[in-house]
């Protein structure tokens, strides 16, 4: 697949018929993709806006709720706009993933909105859910990492729960191009504190929940 208009050569491709069997037998899909054009330009996006301290430290909850807590979360995030050619190839990838996981499992799928984030040396994120259970809003998230070079002694891996379980499934190192796929509802999570800067996208395709919450809807991208 490839964006002449936007000066990348092409985005990276997916086995989608792996990706979906994972999400249909365990909630869960972890796989490295190729390396292309989109990838650089986000590390590269993602390691400036943090350099010139355009990331603001992150809370928990949204609207009114929302609420920095330092014992939960150590981290820093800027909400993607698709201002720049980066940003608008990782839409179209987050476009393509979601029509293929529409086509397979027939979430419903509908919008996708998704944030940088870096995890400075200490930074962490407790166990958690990234929807509450029937809440039905984000239905599937993703974290693309962006960081090179990325040794186990670094830290910073995300830990992967069985359900209403402390069983461990998986750990999985932050490293570039590695993309990890997981049911919002369902897959408690964690990350592990870093000991380096440690770069990633974290995204969630929606559904069609406008009608019921607007004012959640302000930074979600409806796809066509």
């Amino acid at each position: 697949m490839s964006l002449p208009a936007l000066g990348l050569t092409g985005l990276p491709a997916f086995n989608a018929d792996t990706l979906c069997d994972d999400l249909a037998g365990q909630g869960w899909s972890v796989c490295r993709l190729a390396d292309a054009d989109m990838l650089g330009a986000l590390a590269q996006e993602a390691e400036t806006l943090w350099q010139d301290c355009e990331m603001t430290a992150a809370g928990i909850g949204r609207g009114e709720d929302h609420e920095l807590v330092r014992q939960v979360r150590r981290d820093k995030t800027r909400w993607l706009d698709g201002s720049s050619p980066a940003q608008t190839a990782y839409f179209a990838f987050a476009e393509a993933l979601r029509r293929e996981v529409n086509y397979r499992l027939m979430l419903g799928l509908f919008a996708f909105e998704a944030h940088y984030a870096v995890y400075e040396p200490g930074g962490f994120y407790k166990r958690h859910l990234d929807s509450f259970r029937g809440a039905r809003n984000r239905v599937l998230s993703s974290v693309l990492y962006l960081n090179r070079d990325w040794d186990a002694a670094d830290g910073g891996h995300l830990r992967i729960y069985a359900p209403d379980s402390d069983q461990v499934l998986d750990e999985v190192r932050p490293e570039f191009g590695t993309l990890a796929v997981f049911l919002s509802e369902d897959i408690p999570h964690e990350v592990i504190p870093a000991r380096r800067e440690r770069f990633s996208i974290a995204g969630w395709h929606r559904c069609n929940d406008r009608g019921l919450a607007p004012a959640l809807q302000t930074r979600a991208l409806p796809i066509a």
